[in-house]
C-alpha cells in the first residue's frame, strides 16, 4: 500500500488530491511540524530532506511533488491524469509543475523561511517584503501565459490542476489579491467542486 507523509496546509495536498483522483489504495502519516517531527530521526530516515510530501512505495520513497504526481498518474493510467500517449504534452505538464515547484513555491517560502537563504535579519526581512511582488509576478505569468482554461492544459484535467489549486490557496497569505487573477480564481472554484478534492480537503480539516 502507498503511504503519504504529509502536513496540513502544505503542498502535500496536491499529492493527496491526485491519490484520491486515481482511486489509489493509500494511507497517510501526519508529520507534525509544530513538534518539529520533520527534523526527527524517525522521519529523516524516510526523507532525509526533512520536508513533505514523501510517498512510500513498494520500491522505495519518492520525494518532490512533481515526481510524486507523475508517479501517481503513470501508476494509475485509468485515471487519465496525463496524456500517456503524447510525450510532448506530458513534457508540458512536467514543465508547468516544475515551475510551480522551483519558482512559485520558492517565492512563497521567502515569507516564512528566509533563514534557508540568509542569516542576516535585515536580509530575511527584505526577502519577506518582496514576497507580494515576486509571488504576484509568478501568478501574472500563470494567468497570462500558462493557464489555458478551464484546466491548466485546456479541456482535460491533469496533475497540474491539484498542484495549482494548492499553491493558489496561499495567495492572500502572501499579500497578493486573488482578484487580480480571474482565470486562476475560476480554476480554483472548478477544482474545488471535484469530489476527490472535497475528500482530500475534508481529510485535511479533520487532521488539523
Amino acid at each position: 500500500m502507498l503511504k503519504l507523509f504529509y502536513m496540513t496546509a502544505t503542498c502535500a495536498l496536491a499529492s493527496r488530491i491526485a491519490l484520491e483522483e486515481a482511486g489509489a489504495d493509500y494511507e497517510t502519516v501526519l508529520v507534525d511540524f509544530a513538534s518539529d517531527a520533520q527534523r526527527k530521526p524517525e522521519y529523516l530516515a524516510v526523507n532525509p530532506k526533512g520536508r513533505v510530501p514523501a510517498l512510500a512505495t513498494d520500491r522505495g520513497v519518492l520525494t518532490e511533488t512533481p515526481a510524486i504526481l507523475a508517479f501517481i498518474a503513470q501508476s494509475f493510467p485509468e485515471a487519465n491524469l496525463i496524456p500517456a500517449d503524447d510525450p510532448f504534452a506530458f513534457a508540458q505538464i512536467q514543465a508547468f509543475n516544475a515551475y510551480l515547484c522551483a519558482t512559485v513555491h520558492v517565492a512563497h517560502a521567502h515569507r516564512m523561511r528566509g533563514y534557508r537563504w540568509a542569516d542576516d535579519p535585515a536580509a530575511i526581512a527584505e526577502m519577506k517584503r518582496k514576497v507580494p511582488e515576486s509571488v504576484g509576478a509568478c501568478f501574472e505569468m500563470i494567468e497570462r501565459d500558462m493557464l489555458q482554461g478551464p484546466w491548466v492544459m485546456g479541456e482535460t484535467y491533469s496533475i497540474c490542476d491539484p498542484y495549482l489549486f494548492t499553491l493558489a490557496q496561499w495567495l492572500e497569505g502572501d499579500g497578493v489579491d486573488p482578484a487580480r487573477f480571474p482565470k486562476v480564481q475560476a480554476h480554483q472554484r472548478l477544482t474545488a467542486e471535484r469530489p476527490a478534492v472535497q475528500r482530500a480537503l475534508a481529510a485535511e480539516r479533520a487532521a488539523a
